[in-house]
Formats: structure tokens, C-alpha cells, sequence
């Protein structure tokens, strides 16, 4: 199983405690949590989660509202949990643009169906060959085939690409990936992650200095772009 990243959020602190469980039981390992609506934003702005799970009913700000701010520069998959379960709720988050809804009360293994179904769909088992504008990368042996020749990439270089190509199409901050070169405790190895940065354009583009696969998102991070996005 793949460790997708998941935000969980709900107000209810033993809700949120068996979620938690649920998940963890399941094989997920890399779980967020948030216990308001205002909590849930700022962790899916700085931890780019592949999946949010958000209950509906939160004080402050409500699942709706966190969905609508979600949805203005994100496709993230969400599910929504709602206590209620009524028909107003249901259109209301799926015109909003979540992926599916789970009403209170559920069984655990419900909610793993939906969520591993959502997954599946937003994301297809990775190909080995992943073709850029200006090369094609092969993750399996860590080489980029760039202009009829074979370019190896390090493992660091190879750490990176896999993080943003799980991520492609979508901005992953410059944390989340120093995170992935360095561990959890990255602070200070931005300079390091501009340098893994550098050297994999350099392999990957055709022309390094004006990238158009891998491109920078100033103050934020940085966004892989796949061939047919990138033309």
C-alpha cells in the first residue's frame, strides 16, 4: 500500500481518536489531524495531504467553507463526513467539489472503502516510464534518457522526483521536501534541496535555465510538470 499522506479533521475528539485508529489499522502511517476547520486549512496549505477526510459540522468554520477555500487552488481528493446525513448535505458537498460523502454514523470498513476507492481513482498506479517535455525518466532504474543518451540520477535526485511525480500537477512546498531528503528535522536544508533542485533540471530539461517540467513556485515550492501538461 502506498503511504498517502491523509488529513483527517473533526471537532469531536474521540471521533478523531478512531479515525486515527482506523486508519492506522489499515496501513496508513502518514495521518494529519485537525480539530477545527480553521486547523484543517493551515494543514493542508503546509503538509499537502493526498487526502482529506472533513467532517461537515465544525465550529468557527465550518467542512463546507474548508472545501470551498480547498477547491479555489487545489484538486485534492476530500471526503465528507456528515452527521446528518440529509439529502441538502450531500448536494451541498458534491457541488462544492468533494469526491464522495460518508454519513455519521459509519462502519469502519466503509470508510476505508471510500477512501481507498477515492485514492485509486485520484491515483493511478504509477508507470515506471514517466515522459517529460524535454526527456523521459525511469523510476525503476533511476536513469533519465534525455537526447538519445542514458543519464543516471542519485538517490537523493530519485527521492525527489518520486515525491513530485506522486504529486504531479500539484505544488509540493519547499518543506515537504527538504522532509523527504533530510527527514523530519529539515530546517536549514533549503540550500541543500535548491542544489538536488538544480542537478535534476539539469538531467531532466532540456533547457535547465528555463525549466518547464520541474518549475519553481515562488515562496512556496515547486510543481512537476508531465509531458502533456508541460506542452
Amino acid at each position: 500500500m502506498a503511504d498517502y499522506r491523509i488529513l483527517l479533521a473533526d471537532d469531536d475528539r474521540g471521533l478523531l481518536e478512531m479515525l486515527l485508529s482506523i486508519f492506522r489499522r489499515a496501513g496508513y502511517h502518514d495521518l494529519l489531524t485537525a480539530s477545527s476547520g480553521l486547523e484543517a486549512l493551515r494543514l493542508w496549505r503546509e503538509e499537502q495531504p493526498d487526502l482529506v477526510v472533513l467532517d461537515v459540522m465544525m465550529p468557527g468554520m465550518d467542512g463546507f467553507s474548508v472545501l470551498r477555500e480547498i477547491r479555489r487552488a487545489s484538486r485534492v481528493p476530500v471526503l465528507m463526513l456528515t452527521a446528518r446525513g440529509e439529502a441538502e448535505d450531500r448536494i451541498e458537498g458534491l457541488e462544492n467539489g468533494a469526491d464522495d460523502y460518508l454519513p455519521k454514523p459509519f462502519l469502519p470498513k466503509e470508510l476505508l472503502l471510500r477512501a481507498g476507492a477515492i485514492l485509486s481513482r485520484a491515483y493511478p498506479e504509477r508507470k515506471e516510464q514517466v515522459a517529460l517535455a524535454g526527456s523521459t525518466v525511469d523510476m525503476a532504474n533511476a536513469e533519465v534518457w534525455k537526447n538519445g543518451e542514458r543519464i543516471s540520477l542519485t538517490a537523493k535526485e530519485l527521492q525527489l522526483f518520486e515525491k513530485l511525480y506522486e504529486n504531479a500537477g500539484r505544488i509540493v512546498t519547499t518543506g515537504a521536501l527538504c522532509e523527504t531528503i533530510c527527514g523530519e528535522f529539515w530546517q536549514g536544508y533549503e540550500t541543500t534541496l535548491s542544489t538536488h533542485i538544480r542537478h535534476l533540471r539539469e538531467k531532466i530539461e532540456e533547457n535547465p535555465s528555463r525549466p518547464v517540467s520541474l518549475v519553481t513556485v515562488k515562496g512556496i515550492g515547486y510543481r512537476l510538470n508531465l509531458k502533456e501538461a508541460a506542452s
